[in-house]
């Protein structure tokens, strides 16, 4: 274990979305009252093409360090039925809707997740304990170190920080968590007016390309700018109903499916949402994904 002799520690949850993709440049163009000791990814193995080639990009501005690490593809283990550490699961571990499959019937519900807190927290967790205070496993933060853990959630979405705070009083966890953000009372749209002038291509909206959290308007444009991003996606929801069930549990009776039309993804109608809004992004993962 390294000498902590420093009393505090700054790092970033970065999931390479418009948010924290602002946080991150702002940090480094000094815009922050903090600078990142690091910056950690934590990634699925299925994020969008985009957001992998959008990584590279700020790896290249000599910034704070981008740690990557993973809990394994989390897709494989969707079909496999299993979660994060091997073992099978009592339901689907992401949030896909339960449905019937006929024309003219809706979603009849949502399957539990667990991806968020197995795929994104516990892997930034650890990366701060091992790559950033390099603590050996089951080693204990010492008492007088803090961990300062920064989130992109801007004004729009300022409901999720209640959970994650509440998610940080929990536990012994020496962190603290901050919203940058929130402090300089940014939206979604002002991070998005700030990247146009600071970042040379299109900064998306960083969640596994099978997340059924998705509007249709982002199945559309993963389909037509990812080919390879939704033929995954199809794939998996195609394995949520293979026939030996591989996906699921037997006790769930229902077939699952990643459109919220509880229609299979290759042929469900992609037609709605053409404003331009994400009307699902409030509802995503505790501010751990897609930001």
């Amino acid at each position: 274990m390294r000498d902590l002799l420093q009393p505090s520690y700054h790092v970033l949850s970065l999931g390479a979305g418009v948010q924290s993709t602002t946080v991150y440049l702002l940090g480094l163009d000094s815009a922050l009252p903090v600078r990142f000791d690091a910056a950690v990814f934590a990634d699925t193995g299925d994020e969008p093409a985009a957001v992998y080639q959008h990584l590279d990009w700020l790896r290249t501005l000599g910034g704070p360090p981008i740690i990557t690490r993973s809990a394994g593809r989390l897709g494989d283990d969707v079909i496999n039925g299993r979660n994060s550490t091997g073992q099978k699961f009592h339901a689907a571990s992401i949030p896909a809707y339960t449905g019937n499959g006929l024309p003219g019937y809706s979603a009849l519900g949502k399957g539990h997740r667990q991806c968020t807190r197995e795929y994104k927290i516990r892997v930034v967790e650890q990366a701060i304990r091992r790559d950033v205070l390099g603590l050996a496993p089951r080693r204990p933060t010492p008492k007088h170190v803090t961990v300062h853990q920064y989130i992109g959630i801007s004004v729009d979405e300022a409901r999720r920080a209640v959970s994650i705070r509440a998610r940080f009083a929990v536990g012994e966890r020496k962190g603290v968590p901050h919203f940058p953000l929130l402090d300089l009372g940014w939206t979604r749209n002002d991070c998005t007016e700030y990247l146009k002038d600071r970042v040379p291509h299109l900064v998306g909206r960083s969640a596994c390309v099978f997340c059924p959290l998705k509007s249709d308007r982002e199945w559309r444009l993963l389909k037509e700018s990812d080919p390879a991003g939704w033929d995954r996606a199809v794939a998996i929801d195609e394995a949520l109903r293979s026939p030996d069930r591989a996906a699921v549990v037997m006790r769930m009776r229902l077939p699952l499916f990643l459109h919220r039309s509880a229609r299979p993804l290759r042929t469900a109608s992609l037609a709605g949402e053409t404003n331009g809004t994400f009307p699902y992004f409030a509802t995503e993962c505790e501010g751990a994904c897609g930001v």
